[in-house]
């Protein structure tokens, strides 16, 4: 069941708040693949002191999400129950604090590669290759070009879901390839280890990392990502592409010919058929070599009315 626009009834129970809270708004359109249904509410703080706030008065039964670019993640039809809560500009600020670099949780991981050129910062260059934002790059331990966050992390300011806020050594965040835990916990901020290096240097290793990423990864399209999560030595892709899945396509997703470890949204593609396909190479893969692909991509929310087409070259 979809679900619909309207106030549900813990709102009632809720004060102002500065940022702005919406009721049964599309998610679609804050997604990379811009597919999939609806929040029951969506937050998005103005501050810190806000965000803490809203945590504190909502009820503990509520469930919440939250969703920074959502460049890895797959909305499903039927949307999201409780709250999703997405920080915006209020939690996207660089700086230099003593002998870390701290990027809120909003900042896009792109602009902390570029700020860490600017002040002669090394080390942070493969977050030219990692979409999204730190805070959901902290979340899922991000990597690219052989490197990840737990390799540049110091700590990291969180809110727990009571809205208590408190800081977090790395070694307390469980790093596994991929994954993290969070236990619920929203990521504020992150500090960043600095090691000193060359401007120059640095700017060339950035721009031969985004060559890189715009010669191989179909960027200029409706994708999330990596679909699925390499295995050690064993690349996701190669594997798709031994099992005949380039190409393959479910209404109006497809596998990308260019990497076939990238789903595509031609434009008319619900979430059920980018689910589906995926399943499918999954199956296929498995069929194949007997090894059985873990998503990448974060699927989300609830399967919704829509009947997703069939899988075919």
């Amino acid at each position: 069941m979809m679900l619909v626009e309207m106030r549900p009834s813990w709102a009632n129970l809720m004060p102002q708040f500065q940022g702005d809270l919406k009721f049964g708004p599309s998610l679609a359109r804050y997604t990379w693949f811009k597919t999939g249904g609806p929040a029951e509410a969506l937050f998005r703080p103005k501050n810190l002191a806000d965000l803490a706030l809203f945590l504190d008065k909502l009820p503990e039964s509520v469930p919440v999400t939250v969703m920074g670019n959502a460049s890895n993640i797959l909305v499903r039809d039927g949307g999201i129950e409780g709250v999703v809560i997405r920080l915006g500009k209020g939690f996207s600020k660089i700086q230099i604090e003593g002998d870390a670099l701290v990027a809120g949780a909003g900042a896009a991981d792109l602009n902390v590669a570029k700020f860490a050129r600017r002040h002669g910062i090394s080390g942070m260059e493969f977050l030219a290759g990692v979409p999204g934002t730190i805070g959901g790059a902290l979340a899922m331990n991000a990597g690219a070009y052989g490197k990840e966050l737990k390799d540049i992390c110091i700590s990291a300011d969180i809110v727990l879901r009571d809205g208590t806020v408190k800081r977090t050594n790395v070694d307390d965040f469980g790093f596994a390839y991929r994954n993290s835990q969070l236990n619920g916990a929203i990521v504020i901020s992150a500090r960043l280890k600095v090691i000193r290096g060359n401007p120059h240097e640095i700017g060339e290793h950035i721009k031969q990392i985004r060559a890189t990423r715009e010669n191989t990864q179909p960027t200029r399209t409706l994708t999330g990502g990596s679909t699925f999560k390499n295995l050690g030595d064993r690349k996701a892709w190669e594997l798709i592409d031994a099992a005949g899945c380039r190409g393959l396509r479910c209404g109006g997703a497809v596998v990308s010919e260019k990497h076939c470890n990238f789903l595509i949204n031609e434009g008319n593609a619900s979430a059920a058929d980018l689910e589906k396909l995926g399943e499918c190479i999954r199956n296929r893969v498995k069929a194949h070599s007997g090894i059985v692909l873990e998503w990448e991509i974060e699927r989300i929310g609830r399967a919704g009315e829509n009947v997703p087409s069939e899988v075919m070259r």
